[in-house]
């Protein structure tokens, strides 16, 4: 009954588009990016704060600045996976971006590229907040077409089911169904985007809904982080992300509790 109701997983980890073959993971990655521009150019103008040739400009310069943050935290965190093989290191399409280190080089680059076009730090903070969980909403996928970073067994109805190999490599038995944590994670994001949108319609403070979406963002992935099984290093019976999660999420809240005494450090 579970098979008949389980969530298959694609065959191939490419798209056929026509004479195009596609790899998925990549395009997931690209139609987020395109999807979370999209909406910080339109909040962005919506504010006076900058055009939409701003936020393309800059993300010209954050998006690469990501995914090469998003590798080097992967690696660094999983080096036993590529001591031996440096070569894979740069293939990037087989997946293995770190969120945080993405999120931390992209950013930080995004504001140095805003600030020389003008656009304060914490307007740009605000207007990108809700776009980042929409890229990851849709990036996510790229690990379904990967067949990657699955969860523990599960006999839920909407249970994933990947193939014997991707089975077999996890140490279960053929026909095991997973936690989807792709799934989880991809609506989360997509719920969060969306409550981040209603927050900024009563968050008055200059770049705090950044701080929001940190909040949020940790907030569910140390729960879904606990349901995956792939190998990830961990102390005191959490991994790795849980472990960034409770850290970035005390931060979070340390910023939201915080009382504003000088609008002008924010606007700066």
């Amino acid at each position: 009954m579970n098979l008949l109701l389980s969530i298959p997983s694609p065959s191939s980890g490419a798209l056929q588009l026509g004479p195009l073959r596609l790899n998925a993971y990549g395009a997931m990655i690209a139609l987020g990016v395109v999807a979370a521009v999209a909406l910080t150019g339109r909040r962005l103008e919506k504010r006076g704060a900058g055009t939409r040739e701003d936020i393309s400009a800059i993300a010209l310069w954050g998006v690469p600045a990501g995914v090469i943050g998003g590798r080097l935290y992967h690696v660094v965190t999983d080096w036993e996976l590529f001591s031996g093989h440096p070569e894979r290191i740069v293939q990037i399409w087989k997946g293995g971006l770190g969120i945080w280190g993405g999120i931390f080089l992209g950013v930080v680059v995004g504001i140095w590229e805003g600030r020389r076009r003008g656009i304060s730090t914490a307007a740009l903070l605000t207007c990108v907040a809700p776009a980042l969980p929409l890229a990851q909403s849709i990036g996510r996928w790229g690990n379904w077409f990967n067949q990657e970073l699955f969860g523990r067994p599960t006999t839920l109805p909407w249970g994933l089911e990947v193939s014997e190999f991707h089975t077999r490599q996890a140490g279960y038995p053929v026909g095991t169904l997973f936690h989807p944590t792709f799934l989880y994670e991809s609506l989360a994001c997509l719920a969060l985007c969306g409550l981040l949108l209603l927050i900024d319609k009563v968050e008055k403070r200059p770049g705090f809904l950044f701080a929001y979406y940190t909040a949020g963002y940790t907030l569910f992935r140390f729960f879904n982080e606990g349901l995956r099984i792939d190998p990830a290093h961990s102390a005191g019976g959490l991994r790795l992300n849980q472990w960034v999660s409770i850290v970035v999420f005390v931060i979070s809240v340390a910023v939201l509790l915080k009382p504003q005494r000088h609008q002008s450090d924010l606007t700066a």
